[in-house]
């Protein structure tokens, strides 16, 4: 087996023993005699599937019996109407933008109601987290909305903002199960799983029970409001199951390596031995504020698009793969998940050292 490092934003690597056991399944789940791609969704096998799914992810986040736990589809994309439509009450709603995703939530946002933003990093390139300690919040706002981790800048809030007591709503696609989460903070969060948890596919969403309403406006679609998906158990219509099949197998995985505190310990010092070199090294930087990089997305660059370009297909060639920077910024961007052996990150710096001696 020749396995390269994937240091893709998404779809991104999963751990090697949730493929291997998710392979010997393949063909005969459990003595079914069929593959979970196969079977009903309202089978009592998928149902317990789904139904162990959700016990392990809320014992891995020690979410409250207060919150619903969703399993959707239509990526965290499709939450960006979806949000404003289902808690929209005032017809108001306040968000920060600190990265493309939450500029696109906060433009989908205006089509139902509102929108105020109470601060962004555009100016510089998105390049930091704004100071969310004093914000100017809306009287009448149902909601704060953040994307808590920017895969594309690489910038992440270690302090969540100050919402004067209104329901924070966060886009935490691509830190969710990185580290321990306070969920009694937020009001709504929701993760496309394709980052940190399992293949493209399934979104999941973690949801304040006050905030499942039944007195939405007539134009927002059945498949759009939480009520449906929140009374049917996940199960309305045909889910992504192999998709929930797997997240689950992710979800043991996590528990059986040591839970969210582990996880932390683990991508901090993954993430801390990377800065370390970029913050020493006379080619490659790191164009992120100190206080707001990214555990999972670290982002970085020469000084020069043709060595870029070098740096990416030599690296390549070396099995250190998808380390091209995102469209819109361009560079280098190396996303260090969960899944991401120690290894991985020591091989990245080493050909990264290797490569600065050839080219200065």
């Amino acid at each position: 087996m020749n396995r390269v490092y994937n240091f893709s934003a998404g779809p991104a690597c999963l751990p090697l023993e949730v493929l291997k056991e998710a392979a010997e399944e393949m063909c005969d789940y459990r003595g079914s005699g069929m593959s979970v791609m196969e079977m009903s969704h309202r089978s009592s096998i998928f149902q317990d599937i789904i139904d162990e799914a959700e016990a392990d992810l809320r014992k891995l986040v020690k979410i409250p019996d207060n919150y619903k736990v969703l399993f959707l589809q239509g990526g965290a994309s499709q939450q960006f109407a979806a949000v404003p439509m289902n808690l929209m009450k005032n017809g108001v709603a306040d968000y920060i933008v600190t990265g493309q995703w939450a500029k696109k939530a906060a433009k989908e946002a205006t089509k139902y109601g509102k929108v105020k933003v109470l601060a962004s990093s555009e100016n510089k390139v998105f390049s930091y987290i704004p100071d969310c300690s004093s914000l100017d919040i809306d009287g009448d706002a149902d909601y704060v909305y953040i994307c808590e981790n920017n895969t594309i800048y690489g910038t992440k809030y270690h302090t969540l903002p100050d919402t004067k007591g209104k329901d924070l709503v966060a886009d935490v696609s691509s830190c969710f199960l990185s580290e321990p989460t306070d969920i009694n903070k937020y009001g709504l969060v929701f993760a496309g799983a394709q980052k940190n948890v399992g293949p493209a596919g399934v979104v999941i969403a973690v949801i304040r029970d006050d905030l499942i309403r039944d007195d939405l406006p007539e134009y927002v679609p059945t498949m759009l409001k939480y009520k449906t998906h929140a009374d049917a158990g996940s199960l309305y219509n045909t889910p992504p199951c192999y998709g929930i099949y797997i997240c689950g197998k992710v979800f043991k995985h996590l528990i059986k390596e040591g839970g969210l505190e582990a996880m932390k310990e683990k991508n901090e010092h993954k993430a801390g031995i990377l800065y370390d070199f970029l913050d020493e090294s006379k080619m490659f930087s790191n164009p992120v504020e100190r206080g707001s990089r990214s555990l999972m997305n670290v982002t970085f660059v020469t000084g020069n698009e043709e060595l870029d370009k070098e740096f990416v297909k030599a690296a390549a060639a070396r099995g250190l793969v998808n380390l091209k920077g995102h469209r819109t910024v361009g560079g280098m961007r190396a996303s260090i998940y969960n899944a991401m052996p120690l290894e991985g990150v020591e091989s990245l710096i080493a050909f990264m050292k290797e490569f600065e001696k050839e080219h200065r």
